[in-house]
């Protein structure tokens, strides 16, 4: 038996209440998504955040440079040497019996030294003396003979030839009397120079012969060396220079008024303790080396310093100057040129350009581009940018004394000390 079921079209588009409901609500919740995302748009773009604030100006610290008179050394190296040197050698020949020093004594000029054997020279000179006496006994003679013959010459008794006679022999008795007497200092002269004195004084060195030994007299190199004599007080420094720092210090003299003042400093000393003065300068300059030679004389009254030692010595060539001086930390390099910051009354940086000197006590001598009036930047350079503003704190320039003393950027074989 065939059945048919027949549903009712309206019964098949009719839908439950519950999923009407939930079919709106999506379509609702579509509509709603781009208008809540554009409300959280545009609510960021109204609500700005404060932008970051402005960075402040760098603090730096500034000062006017210092004026001060210094004086300006030329730096230099030598050697010391005795301001006199004396070989000493014997006049006579003959045979040392005493011995009047010790090895490396101080000796005074005319100290009896050595002694040669007297003897002979004492014969000699008593041979001399005993001729003296006989030709001054043979003029006592002819001059007799001379006024008698001269008293009979009114009486005819004789001949104007006899009276010559007798005179030419006083006349020959003179000079006989005279080369006597010559010989007589002679014979002396030798006995005087059997004692071999100081010729000059100073630090003696070793004896070259001993008591006892044989020496030849002479004059130069022939005699026998004895010892030689060091005149240490005052004792040279010398040194060369080179032709540049000969003409600096040529044009240093015409502008300062000359000064030769010179402190030498051994290899063991910090300080330039040994005081002096420049004494000669060679006429001439060495083809060969470019240099010329100089002298110093310094004060040596105790004898400490010695021929042959080094030196360094500075010669003050341009006397005492005004000088401008700043740290040597405020000097910047640029490329090849010195340069210092500056600040304007504005508080704009600004960059000059300098030519520097010597340092001294931690302060470069600045020698141009700077005023005295200039306030350079002397503490927070990295901050400080040319053409920027800055905020500026004065400060004070002041030597300081435990600062290192290097002075690369000086001029070759420069220094510089305050004036006393």
């Amino acid at each position: 038996m065939n059945m048919e079921v027949h549903v009712d079209p309206a019964d098949r588009a009719e839908t439950p209440p519950e999923a009407g409901r939930l079919g709106g609500w999506k379509r609702g919740g579509l509509v709603l998504v781009p208008v809540v995302v554009i409300g959280l748009v545009g609510a960021k773009l109204l609500h700005h955040d404060p932008a970051p604030p402005a960075m402040p100006p760098a603090a730096v610290t500034v000062a006017t440079p210092i004026a001060r008179d210094v004086t300006q050394w030329d730096d230099y190296v030598g050697r010391f040497a005795p301001s006199q040197t004396v070989e000493v050698r014997p006049r006579v020949s003959g045979q040392v019996v005493a011995l009047h020093f010790h090895d490396g004594d101080m000796v005074r000029k005319g100290q009896l030294l050595f002694t040669i054997d007297q003897r002979p020279f004492q014969a000699a000179q008593a041979e001399a003396r005993a001729n003296v006496e006989s030709a001054q006994s043979t003029l006592t003679l002819a001059r007799s003979d001379l006024a008698r013959a001269t008293r009979l010459t009114g009486d005819d008794a004789v001949s104007a030839g006899e009276v010559d006679q007798i005179r030419s022999r006083v006349q020959s008795a003179v000079a006989a009397l005279a080369a006597a007497q010559a010989r007589l200092r002679e014979r002396s002269l030798d006995m005087e120079f059997t004692e071999v004195r100081a010729p000059i004084g100073g630090k003696i060195s070793d004896r070259r012969v001993d008591v006892g030994n044989l020496v030849v007299g002479g004059e130069g190199s022939s005699a026998t060396l004895l010892t030689t004599i060091n005149a240490l007080d005052p004792i040279y420094f010398g040194f060369d220079a080179s032709e540049a720092l000969f003409l600096k210090a040529q044009r240093d003299r015409q502008q300062g008024g000359g000064a030769t003042q010179i402190e030498v400093r051994l290899q063991d000393e910090a300080a330039y303790r040994w005081k002096g003065k420049l004494d000669f300068t060679d006429n001439g300059l060495d083809p060969r080396s470019g240099t010329i030679r100089g002298r110093a004389t310094v004060a040596n009254p105790q004898g400490f310093l010695t021929p042959g030692m080094f030196g360094n010595m500075r010669l003050s060539s341009g006397g005492t100057v005004r000088a401008l001086l700043v740290p040597d930390l405020a000097i910047q390099t640029d490329q090849v040129r010195k340069t210092v910051q500056v600040v304007a009354a504005d508080g704009t940086v600004s960059v000059k350009p300098v030519t520097v000197g010597a340092v001294i006590d931690g302060l470069r001598i600045v020698r141009s581009g700077l005023a005295p009036t200039d306030r350079v930047v002397i503490a927070g350079m990295q901050g400080a940018m040319p053409g920027a503003k800055v905020q500026a704190t004065q400060g004070v320039i002041a030597p300081d004394t435990t600062a290192a003393q290097t002075d690369a950027a000086a001029p070759v074989a420069a220094q510089a000390t305050f004036a006393r």
